[in-house]
């Protein structure tokens, strides 16, 4: 996933790679996922296959490390489709007797995305550089490059980042909606749960621990890095101090972050996703026979 300049240039460090390898590319995830769940096809395959309403966060612990792993493993591509081939099964009718299917080229795409609309927004809120018009354009199209890698219809990827974003926004204004799973979503970052693990393993003080460092923050970022659109399209409760707070919270990252060794910043993101997937992957979900 690397641009050249022109014949014979040198090609240029990939960006994706570079931001998609720092912990701060995370940060926009749970907004992320909730917009997945947003949208009808999705929150009706989570809704439905998998065990969401029991154990909301065990989608995230199962599937960050693996998508990320599309990006930054050598098997990349083969990991991509194997993913892809995971959604093969899940398919059906939701709540309002509306047909879906995960691979439907529209409903995968805005999977993809979100993700990719999540790297962008890591960028811009943690991140103390801003990027070019020439590096917005560089990045998308290795975005791009990365969806390919799943084997699917490119019909629904939008040409250029302006595009890109020109249909994301209308994704976020006219189709989204407040599915069964993204309002149990939407509860859990708002009020918290006694009931939901945010751990992948764990004792129980590890987890009480774990849940009194967790919560609040939580809230904040998932609620802040939302764009205002769909917080104000749902009601998404947001005040100036919420504001301020994240405000905070995001300059903090973006200074902070420039005493951290960048090598270091980038085995801390593999470690735990490492992690993470090494303690999911017999709990991985597996399609119907």
């Amino acid at each position: 996933m690397t641009t050249s300049s022109g014949t014979g240039a040198a090609e240029s460090p990939s960006l994706l790679r570079r931001y998609a390898g720092d912990l701060r590319s995370l940060l926009p995830g749970a907004a992320a996922g909730l917009m997945q769940l947003m949208h009808p096809g999705i929150g009706a395959g989570v809704s439905e296959h998998s065990a969401f309403f029991d154990a909301p966060f065990d989608r995230i612990h199962r599937s960050v490390p693996q998508i990320w792993a599309t990006i930054l493993a050598p098997d990349g591509p083969d990991r991509a489709r194997a993913i892809r081939d995971l959604h093969r099964a899940i398919g059906g009718v939701d709540e309002r007797n509306r047909r879906y299917h995960a691979l439907d080229p529209e409903t995968f795409w805005w999977a993809h995305a979100t993700f990719t609309w999540e790297i962008f927004r890591s960028v811009e809120m943690f991140h103390p550089e801003t990027l070019t018009a020439e590096d917005r354009e560089r990045l998308y199209a290795e975005t791009v490059t990365w969806y390919s890698r799943y084997g699917v219809s490119m019909r629904p990827v939008p040409a250029d980042h302006a595009a890109f974003r020109a249909k994301f926004w209308r994704v976020c204004a006219e189709r989204l909606e407040l599915t069964p799973a993204a309002a149990r979503a939407l509860e859990i970052a708002q009020y918290g749960s006694e009931t939901v693990t945010l751990m992948p393993v764990g004792g129980a003080r590890l987890e009480r621990a774990g849940r009194f460092v967790a919560e609040r923050p939580l809230r904040l970022i998932t609620f802040g890095c939302l764009p205002t659109l769909v917080r104000d399209r749902f009601d998404i409760p947001w005040t100036p101090l919420d504001q301020a707070r994240f405000g905070a919270l995001a300059l903090a990252h973006r200074q902070g972050y420039r005493m951290v060794p960048s090598g270091l910043n980038h085995r801390a993101l593999r470690r735990m996703l490492r992690y993470i997937g090494a303690q999911t992957r017999e709990d991985r979900y597996q399609p119907a026979a």
